[in-house]
């Protein structure tokens, strides 16, 4: 009997084993992948964090360097190796889970690819949400004969050169993405609501300083969708100007595909290359729809507490409990906000292993 097994060795699936051992908990974390990295490998080649380093480490555990600098993708991928190899929890690679079940006692049984079922006391999926891209069907595509891809299949600009492409999607990475597609192809940004930039840096300190400092870190995700009027992305000074100059177009969101062409909303007709789907990802959690943990994909929770099995708690979904839930920054405050009740639960069953 395992106290708690952890599904993800990404930025959650390690906050939630950092929680749990200040919980006095022995986890369990397994890893789809070769190492405990989550998706952080499989990114754009260029992607940087929005979020400067000082406020991107895990707690105690800080990124190296110039804090007031934005650490690339492959910095990221380097933090968290270090950071799962500084802990004294057990990580398994390679393995892959493809269900989680209860037995008639209500002991979670994790079961995985080639491997016999894991029993445990509590369940964390952590599992984030990179491996279930949101792919949007849009109208004509079946015979649309350019290319659609989703800016997860996205790595560089190369393969891409002279080509007409569009980016559907306005927030951060579409921007990010289409902004250095500019240098090799045409490219048009198709988005439903207008793009509201906001300044990387202003009184000389970087937004995610005022974020913390004014509180709106920790905004219910109510307050937010209600604030919420345009798509907002964060800017050093290129992106704007980029747009007003014509290196990079912006326009509302085509109504259809047509053969080889857009049908712009006004009418009229583009031959081109690529749609590129910058339109997010939603929560990877196949494994838990066999115990009805989960509704269309979504899982049933308050906060990151399931709704429907005690026991069973989640770290890493967008929007969990606040503005920062799904990132670096702010991953470790959901995962110690559930591993208080998840504890309280291992413990009243009797089943912390001596």
């Amino acid at each position: 009997m395992h106290d708690v097994v952890i599904i993800g060795g990404g930025q959650s699936g390690l906050a939630a084993a950092r929680a749990a051992l200040q919980h006095g908990l022995t986890p369990v974390v397994l890893e789809a992948g070769p190492e405990p990295t989550g998706s952080w490998p499989h990114y754009y080649d260029s992607l940087t964090l929005f979020s400067p380093a000082e406020y991107s480490g895990a707690p105690g555990i800080p990124f190296s360097g110039d804090p007031e600098r934005y650490p690339a993708r492959d910095e990221v991928v380097a933090h968290l190796r270090d950071r799962a190899a500084s802990m004294d929890v057990e990580i398994r690679t390679r393995t892959r889970v493809t269900a989680v079940s209860t037995d008639s006692s209500g002991v979670f049984l994790v079961h995985t690819e080639g491997g016999e079922p894991l029993p445990a006391a509590g369940v964390v999926a952590a599992s984030g949400s990179f491996g279930n891209p949101h792919r949007p069907l849009l109208t004509g595509q079946d015979d649309f004969t350019g290319r659609v891809l989703h800016v997860a299949d996205y790595r560089n600009p190369e393969p891409f050169t002279g080509q007409r492409i569009v980016v559907v999607g306005g927030g951060n990475s579409a921007v990010q993405v289409g902004y250095e597609l500019a240098d090799v192809a045409k490219v048009t940004l198709a988005t439903r609501q207008p793009i509201g930039f906001v300044p990387q840096r202003q009184g000389g300190k970087d937004l995610h300083y005022w974020l913390r400092t004014t509180g709106f870190d920790d905004l219910p995700p109510e307050w937010l969708a209600r604030m919420a009027s345009s798509t907002l992305v964060l800017d050093a000074g290129e992106y704007r100007p980029a747009l007003d100059t014509g290196r990079l177009d912006r326009r509302p969101m085509f109504t259809a595909l047509d053969g080889d062409s857009v049908v712009w909303a006004e009418g009229s007709r583009e031959p081109v290359d690529t749609v590129l789907l910058a339109t997010g990802y939603r929560p990877n959690l196949p494994y838990l729809e066999g115990i009805g943990a989960v509704a269309d994909g979504v899982p049933l929770h308050a906060g990151g507490l399931s709704t429907t099995h005690l026991g069973l708690v989640y770290v890493g979904l967008e929007f969990q409990r606040s503005f920062a839930s799904n990132t670096l920054r702010g991953v470790h405050r959901d995962a110690e906000y559930v591993m208080s009740p998840l504890a309280a639960h291992v413990r009243g069953a009797g089943r912390i292993l001596a």
